[in-house]
């Protein structure tokens, strides 16, 4: 395959690399209320946050795409395609990164908070001081496999016109007629744009392990 036919193809990749940090930045952010929902002691406050994280982790994420801009878009609430789709893949990344930080603050020793209270701090400071700190660690691995996995999402959004990797992908196969080799430079690249990820997270790991246990 040469650099004409694969030049076309990386015009993709700003999209698909804004398409996951936008969902994924979105994700990280609105998890957090979710979080506070679902652990309340407010039964009817818990019940519907345990209700949407279900209903959105359970409808496949082309069909979010197909909600938001072909029902939502139509009429109702205007945009683009790179909108819809970072609108619907972050609400799937806030329902998944809320789960991702319960299973982290659920591992948190419920001893901290008692010790915390021995020492005469308060809640606040022990979320931040102590907890925090703590339950980020053991969230980021987590969390960054899900990126990994937004990241090859991301693909669907070619459904909506979004002019991604696998978007232009599918173009370039189609003017080559080689969709074989086409699609396997398209694998290798969210291959490659997935390595730094795995390797940032696995660095940030190591130093907040060394920074907790101090």
């Amino acid at each position: 395959m040469s650099a004409a036919d694969l030049l076309p193809i990386l015009r993709g990749l700003p999209w698909t690399l804004g398409l996951t940090l936008g969902a994924f930045l979105i994700g990280a952010l609105l998890g957090m209320p979710l979080l506070a929902a679902r652990q309340s002691r407010s039964v009817p406050l818990r019940g519907l946050s345990m209700t949407i994280i279900q209903i959105v982790r359970g409808i496949p994420p082309i069909l979010w795409l197909f909600i938001v801009f072909f029902g939502l878009g139509t009429g109702y609430l205007p945009i683009s395609p790179f909108g819809a789709a970072v609108a619907s893949l972050g609400l799937i990344s806030a329902a998944n990164m809320a789960e991702i930080y319960r299973g982290a603050l659920a591992s948190i020793h419920p001893g901290q908070w008692e010790a915390s209270s021995a020492l005469n701090l308060g809640r606040w400071s022990t979320l931040v001081d102590i907890v925090a700190p703590q339950t980020f660690r053991v969230a980021l691995p987590s969390a960054a496999s899900y990126l990994i996995g937004l990241m090859k999402e991301t693909a669907v959004a070619s459904t909506i016109g979004v002019t991604e990797l696998t978007f232009y992908g599918n173009q370039q196969s189609q003017l080559t007629f080689r969709g074989l080799e086409v699609f396997a430079v398209v694998g290798l690249i969210y291959v490659l744009i997935s390595l730094p990820v795995a390797w940032l997270s696995r660095i940030a790991d190591s130093y907040l392990q060394a920074k907790v246990a101090r």
